[in-house]
């Protein structure tokens, strides 16, 4: 069985410059994460913009939830993929970080196609399914103890065939060290094993920033 290649940084900027340019306003977000320090390692990075972009393309998906939105980068990324015709809402709890990624959805022209909801995103889940809305697909990268809840009630607000795509899944790789028990590390450990046991969809994990788990709803 062929190996998995070890991407070095080198590596990792090569396969960037090789790799179609992103839009000048993503650019812009990800310059403003670098100056917030330790924070800004909640963005996506630039190899999963990549990769949301082409299968939101290839799946021509219009219909697009996401639980976290942090500066805008990952949402700015989803609609600048999706058709004119297109829609996505962004869950997110924190006023401050959703008017950052508001002025960018504004500066970018993507406003149009993009809806803030500034709650907890347990009781904006709830309000969207007594609303029945339904989605094609739902993107979780927010606190990884309610990742669990999250996946679950994605799966109620997500057509047949959907995707439900999670970041974060390898934790810094520690999801292998025996050494690391941590509550951080521990909740996503059962949360792959248990997104592994469930029957509901089929799913594979991506090596791609801090790991991507890929489901597609049976």
């Amino acid at each position: 069985m062929g190996k998995n290649l070890e991407i070095n940084l080198k590596l990792e900027k090569y396969i960037e410059e090789l790799s179609y340019n992103l839009h000048p306003i993503q650019q812009e977000i990800i310059k403003y994460n670098e100056s917030l320090g330790d924070i800004k390692r909640m963005q996506i990075s630039v190899s999963q913009c990549h990769f949301l972009h082409l299968i939101i393309k290839i799946s021509k998906i219009k219909k697009v939830l996401e639980i976290g939105t942090f500066t805008g980068l990952s949402a700015l990324t989803i609609s600048l993929a999706l058709p004119s015709d297109g829609k996505l809402i962004a869950l997110d709890k924190n006023i401050e970080t959703t008017k950052v990624a508001n002025d960018y959805f504004k500066k970018a022209n993507q406003d149009k196609k993009i809806e803030t909801i500034i709650k907890s995103a347990l009781d904006s889940l709830n309000d969207l399914k007594k609303n029945n809305k339904k989605f094609e697909m739902i993107f979780i990268d927010a606190d990884k103890e309610n990742y669990k809840n999250y996946y679950d009630q994605s799966i109620e607000l997500l057509n047949k065939d959907g995707l439900i795509i999670i970041d974060n899944v390898l934790w810094h790789g520690d999801v292998v060290d025996e050494t690391k028990n941590d509550k951080f590390t521990t909740n996503i450990r059962d949360f792959n094993k248990y997104v592994k046991n469930d029957s509901r969809t089929e799913q594979i994990i991506m090596p791609l920033g801090d790991g991507l788990t890929v489901c597609r709803k049976l």
